[in-house]
């Protein structure tokens, strides 16, 4: 294959978090968007104020009391003033559940605004974080597609779609019609993962792609 020089040079706007699905995808030219969405916002941001919550409070009422006798006894002379000086920054490090609950809380719209899902004809984009990201996942790469509906999700009805690939573990949250977007998920990759493993010399003369029956 004979590569012109400028091959692996970036264009000047190449950060993906930057553009849309649709310009992510209008890129290679030959692939087509099928389906995009967001997660319902209602359960996305209730699931972030009460995903953490009983824990983060109880760790802050524990640590809290603790604060409150150290300062009591520092204030009547029973223990000396210089162990704030140590007490105070292991409370702030040993508090962090509490932090990431309330970081969790706080950006919960802002990771909203940046979450998008989309399938193509040839792999699932995931944009999402509080600074944009955009994954990559090809059919082919994918192991399993599984859905998870939890109790908030059955009210709401919503659920996420749990995929394991071989490069790890992706969830697309909280997404409206789960069951039917499951089953379609799953199908495209049954039929991609068919079209490549299938030997050729078995398949019908006539491949109308991800619709063909295969012959055995």
């Amino acid at each position: 294959m004979n590569l012109d020089k400028d091959y692996f040079s970036k264009p000047k706007e190449y950060d993906a978090g930057q553009r849309s699905i649709e310009e992510i995808v209008s890129e290679k030219g030959d692939e087509k968007l099928l389906w995009k969405g967001k997660p319902n916002k209602k359960i996305y941001i209730l699931e972030r104020v009460f995903k953490m919550m009983p824990i983060a409070l109880l760790w802050l009422a524990f640590d809290s009391a603790f604060i409150v006798a150290i300062s009591i006894f520092c204030a009547k002379g029973e223990m000396p003033l210089f162990i704030l000086a140590f007490i105070i920054p292991f409370f702030c490090v040993h508090l962090t559940p509490v932090w990431i609950w309330i970081y969790n809380v706080v950006t919960a719209s802002r990771r909203l605004n940046n979450t998008e899902y989309a399938f193509t004809d040839k792999r699932i984009l995931i944009k999402s974080g509080f600074i944009v990201d955009v994954t990559s996942i090809y059919y082919a790469d994918i192991n399993s597609v599984r859905l998870n509906v939890g109790f908030l999700d059955r009210k709401f009805k919503v659920g996420d779609i749990n995929i394991l690939s071989s490069n790890g573990r992706h969830v697309l949250e909280d997404l409206e019609d789960p069951y039917f977007l499951t089953e379609k998920l799953q199908n495209i990759v049954l039929d991609i993962k068919t079209d490549i493993q299938f030997p050729n010399e078995l398949r019908p003369k006539k491949n109308n792609g991800y619709n063909t029956q295969y012959k055995k």
